[in-house]
């Protein structure tokens, strides 16, 4: 079984100069939660606090509905421009679908490739598990919502083009620089050996499927380093 090293990367921070003087410029990551998390869940309080005065963590309240997810986080891509997309679950399953779209390197942390298989088992109402911030906590997992789910699993490896990317999602360009982080005691996604029938990069960490802080510090964080290092956003 494979496991990842832990050594800490220097993240090496991009210098431009203006009018004689060098000006650091910070890189920036985006994390993308799980289903049921927000953008103040423990991977994500984890992670900015891991990168604090090293690199801007941008942890955004992702919309419940795949479409609209997607749409927004492309948004936010736009407006930000981060260099390193890192996902959780739900938020890995966006994260690899964008990625190639929009040349940005991606972290995929227990990537759940396969959202309606778990949506079906729970179906009815639910709470998200972190605090979001229009406060709505309740929300409703119906058949509406796994069918909108569904026509995305069906194109997320897809080589044609697509209309919620813009351009391919699974581009054979950019499959060396998605890279799958996966918890030894995970129970809830088994999907490493779908996700090397696409990518190369496959790590292991002695951990469930939501990571502890202790776990992002110790495994997110310096392969989000190497990365980072040595994989530029092509755009």
């Amino acid at each position: 079984m494979q496991l990842f090293e832990t050594k800490v990367v220097p993240l090496q921070l991009e210098s431009r100069f203006c009018i004689g003087r060098a000006i650091a410029i910070m890189k920036k990551i985006l994390f993308l939660h799980g289903f049921y998390a927000s953008g103040q869940c423990v991977p994500a309080v984890a992670l900015r606090e891991a990168f604090a005065g090293r690199a801007e963590v941008i942890t955004p309240d992702i919309p419940m509905h795949p479409k609209e997810a997607v749409s927004f986080i492309r948004e936010l891509i736009e407006a930000e421009k981060p260099d390193l997309l890192i996902g959780n679950s739900c938020g890995a399953f966006y994260a690899q679908m964008v990625a190639s779209a929009t040349g940005i390197p991606a972290l995929l942390g227990n990537p759940h490739f396969k959202m309606t298989e778990f949506l079906k088992q729970r179906i009815g109402e639910h709470q998200y598990k972190s605090p979001r911030k229009d406060g709505k906590q309740n929300f409703v997992i119906d058949e509406a919502l796994i069918e909108e789910f569904a026509e995305m699993e069906a194109i997320q490896f897809s080589d044609k083009p697509s209309v919620e990317a813009g351009r391919d999602y699974c581009h054979s360009d950019f499959q060396d620089r998605i890279w799958g982080l996966f918890g030894e005691q995970d129970t809830l996604a088994h999907f490493e050996s779908l996700f090397l029938q696409h990518y190369s990069h496959s790590f292991h960490f002695p951990g469930g499927h939501t990571p502890t802080a202790e776990e992002v510090r110790d495994w997110y964080v310096p392969l989000a380093e190497k990365i980072l290092a040595s994989k530029p956003r092509y755009l």
